[in-house]
């Protein structure tokens, strides 16, 4: 019956020329075109013959079928569990007629007509009326604002909630924390420069305001921090050099997961973006990164570390209050990101700029006396992508929900290209919201003076040492590597320098594994990751086999790069939805919908072309294997 339902569907909005666009209801549908459902159709038909039966004579075999050992109470072993009879007695009772006084009803011919048409307006109208509460109930889901979970904190929602249309409590306390955390970073550079303070005023002045703000945003919640950082402290002191990185690790992604799985019960898939977790994650990077660098400082030979592991090595073990300033300072302790500790150090203590300046060599880039950036520009301009992007946020998110592309109707109505195409512009949609966390993240480091990087080849200065993403490289990628290259830029610095170059096996795997445990254990997040390894290692064949043809001229290596831009954002979207839809059945229906297209490019590809491994990753990965059997 939903089978035949949806086909009538399909015919009349195709004579009547109605798209999936237009969003019409199925109801307004049949109003426009003047009909019934399928339904009504076939209950019509089933009293009209009924009436024809019960009206035969008891010896024939219809009427005999009819009727055939309702009489005789239960049912034997074995036998059929409905049959016409009784699926006719429930819709009887939806149409408005008696089953014991169906034979009186229909003994008469011209008023069993009046019964039938009045049934099936009684019939129709029930079925509306259902589908109208259906739709009432879903909407109201849809608009309730979130259910509050008993978060302690600061309620600032009332007045900020309709300004902003951050509807959650913790959404606000994020943005005004944020919003305090860059006035404080300007007054922080002005009034406490490393020419006006020693470091140790720096770091405590950091840590405290960072103390406050989680207190502030989370309220109990914040508990999960200050005990996974003291914990780790104590493997700080006491671990061996050899081991130190090994017990951090596990211990710090295992507190994490553990948090990740509470989740789950408390907020079940109504999960926000900005509540505890988000803290602990950015803490978990930092905890990690620092034991592997103390690790190569104190516990390796210098001849086995990378050169870019050599710069970042820790040969002293920091302080209680080093340790706590780098962790939870207020400038990333809220979203991010994950920065080195020699760097922090260094802008602590004044030499931050000073030596991103000695690396580039100043004289060479035409300055006669030693330059002073301000990075009030670079703030400015952050700022305002940070406003564009609250703006879509605001608009585009609302305009096209992720729910849409598992709905039945439009799962069932839309065609394949329409289907692909709702997910990219979904996908697009949900962007926003990042690019405005991660850009005001950024804007409220270099406000500090933190996050200088260098002059770029037109002797401008750069402060995007801790940008966490690169938006026109993104929306511009012709690649998948490049747009994982420019995404959250600093969690694949981190990934990279725990997991990826220590990885004695299958790096690529491992490092989305690692990616997925600590992103959080909703299955929508391995539906990503293991699809993000088959694309991946499928777009590394494709490229090292065939890129090489379209260089021979520009005309070519233009197309090259259009086609290549397509196939990049639709394989994206296609991969990244889970991430954004969480659950499995969800995820299951749009992959069925798409058909697994992607999964099965990508199969092919793999089994087609040859998959070329880098030499220098092999060297690399087999000398760390051997000196780890050294060691």
């Amino acid at each position: 019956m939903k089978q035949l339902e949806q086909f009538h569907q399909r015919s009349v909005r195709s004579i009547m020329r109605i798209r999936w666009q237009d969003r019409i209801t199925n109801q307004e549908v049949l109003d426009r075109a003047n009909s019934t459902s399928i339904e009504v159709l076939v209950l019509r038909t089933q009293l009209r013959w009924s009436g024809h039966v019960i009206r035969m004579d008891p010896q024939r075999i219809p009427r005999q079928v009819f009727y055939g050992e309702l009489s005789a109470g239960l049912r034997k072993q074995g036998r059929p569990k409905r049959r016409f009879k009784d699926q006719l007695k429930s819709k009887l009772k939806w149409a408005g007629i008696t089953p014991k006084q169906l034979e009186l009803a229909a003994s008469d011919r011209s008023s069993w007509r009046t019964h039938i048409h009045q049934a099936a307006t009684t019939f129709e109208d029930e079925r509306r009326r259902r589908l109208d509460a259906v739709r009432e109930r879903r909407h109201q889901a849809t608009a309730a604002p979130p259910v509050t979970t008993g978060i302690p904190g600061h309620m600032c929602h009332t007045l900020c909630a309709s300004a902003f249309g951050l509807q959650s409590h913790m959404r606000v306390n994020f943005v005004a924390c944020q919003l305090f955390a860059l006035l404080a970073a300007f007054w922080f550079r002005i009034y406490l420069s490393p020419e006006k303070a020693s470091s140790t005023i720096r770091h405590a002045f950091a840590a405290i305001f960072g103390i406050y703000f989680v207190i502030f945003c989370f309220g109990w919640y914040s508990i999960h921090l200050f005990v996974l950082v003291l914990i780790c402290y104590g493997i700080l002191i006491t671990a061996s050099m050899r081991n130190i990185h090994r017990y951090s690790f596990v211990v710090a992604m295992g507190y994490l997961t553990v948090c990740h799985i509470s989740r789950i019960y408390i907020f079940h898939y109504g999960i926000l973006t900005t509540d505890f977790s988000g803290p602990l994650m950015i803490v978990t990077q930092k905890i990690t990164t620092l034991a592997f660098q103390i690790h190569d400082g104190l516990g390796r030979k210098t001849e086995d570390l990378t050169p870019e592991q050599l710069r970042l090595a820790i040969k002293v073990r920091p302080s209680f209050l080093e340790y706590i300033s780098y962790l939870l300072n207020f400038l990333s302790v809220i979203a991010g990101p994950c920065s080195s500790y020699k760097d922090y150090v260094a802008f602590i203590e004044g030499r931050h700029i000073h030596m991103k300046l000695l690396e580039m060599n100043w004289k060479q880039k035409g300055y006669s006396s030693f330059p002073n950036p301000s990075p009030t520009g670079a703030v400015i301009h952050k700022l305002c992508i940070t406003l564009v992007s609250l703006l879509f946020f605001l608009t585009l998110t609302k305009a096209y929900p992720v729910t849409f592309l598992v709905d039945v109707w439009f799962v069932n109505q839309a065609s394949f290209l329409s289907r692909l195409f709702y997910l990219y512009i979904v996908m697009q949609a949900s962007k926003p919201k990042y690019y405005f966390a991660w850009t005001l993240a950024d804007a409220v480091n270099n406000a500090a003076g933190y996050g200088f990087s260098g002059v770029d080849k037109n002797g401008n200065f750069c402060w995007n040492l801790l940008s966490n993403l690169n938006i026109w490289k993104i929306e511009t990628a012709t690649s998948f590597k490049m747009y994982i290259e420019n995404w959250n830029i600093q969690t694949a610095a981190w990934l990279k320098r725990v997991c990826y170059e220590r990885a004695p096996w299958y790096p690529t795997a491992l490092t989305f594994i690692l990616s997925a445990l600590w992103h959080g254990v909703y299955p929508g997040y391995y539906f990503t990751f293991i699809t993000g390894i088959l694309v991946t290692l499928a777009a590394r064949a494709m490229r090292t086999t065939c890129r090489h043809y379209f260089l021979s001229s520009e005309s070519l290596k233009a197309a090259y790069d259009v086609v290549t831009w397509a196939c990049t954002q639709l394989a994206v979207s296609y991969t990244v939805a889970p991430f954004v839809i969480l659950a499995v059945e969800p995820a299951i229906t749009l992959y069925k919908s798409l058909y697994f297209h992607l999964h099965i490019v990508s199969l092919l590809i793999l089994l087609i072309l040859p998959i070329k491994p880098h030499a220098k990753r092999q060297s690399q990965t087999l000398n760390s294997f051997n000196n780890k059997k050294k060691t």
